[in-house]
């Protein structure tokens, strides 16, 4: 009872719309989502990781759940310390914004609208996450540093991806 009048209330103060109050008010108690195992998560970060060597770079993978959660994470061993928590922070990006971080660079330089996302604690607007969806349904994503440009990394971690593509669902 107190939840319709919650719902009535975000209705008139205009906090929603009244075609979206039936499924508000339907929500159901339990939530069902998907996320990578820890096996092909791993395996993920490591197909990235020689996709990378393969071309010559040293990188740092992670792999991060639908949460931002880090999953998965290697380093090659003259990677530059930094690498790892921008590989993780690279992934998180990704599934905060829903959006590869390649997409955010220019939607959110200096003088854009958007440019504000940039100072969002460990938010990282530089080519290299990739978000990792199964039927539509983003389950995490992958992030790589370490290679000489966003665009090298956003590479590996596609490569990443179609490595382990066969193991996922359709």
């Amino acid at each position: 009872m107190l939840r319709r009048y919650a719902i009535a209330a975000a209705v008139m103060l205009g906090l929603t719309t009244p075609a979206l109050a039936p499924a508000l008010a339907e929500d159901d108690a339990l939530v069902t989502f998907q996320v990578l195992s820890p096996r092909l998560a791993v395996e993920l970060a490591e197909a990235a990781m020689k996709d990378c060597n393969e071309r010559g770079f040293q990188v740092a993978v992670a792999v991060v759940d639908r949460f931002g959660v880090p999953q998965a994470l290697v380093r090659d061993r003259f990677a530059g310390p930094h690498t790892p928590e921008t590989a993780i922070r690279k992934a998180w990006t990704a599934v905060s914004f829903r959006t590869d971080t390649s997409e955010l660079v220019p939607a959110t330089e200096s003088g854009s609208p958007q440019s504000g996302a940039r100072d969002i604690t460990n938010a990282l607007m530089l080519g290299g996450g990739v978000l990792v969806s199964v039927g539509g349904a983003m389950t995490g994503a992958v992030g790589v540093s370490g290679a000489p440009g966003g665009d090298e990394d956003d590479a590996c971690a596609k490569a990443g991806i179609e490595a382990i593509q066969d193991q996922l669902p359709l």
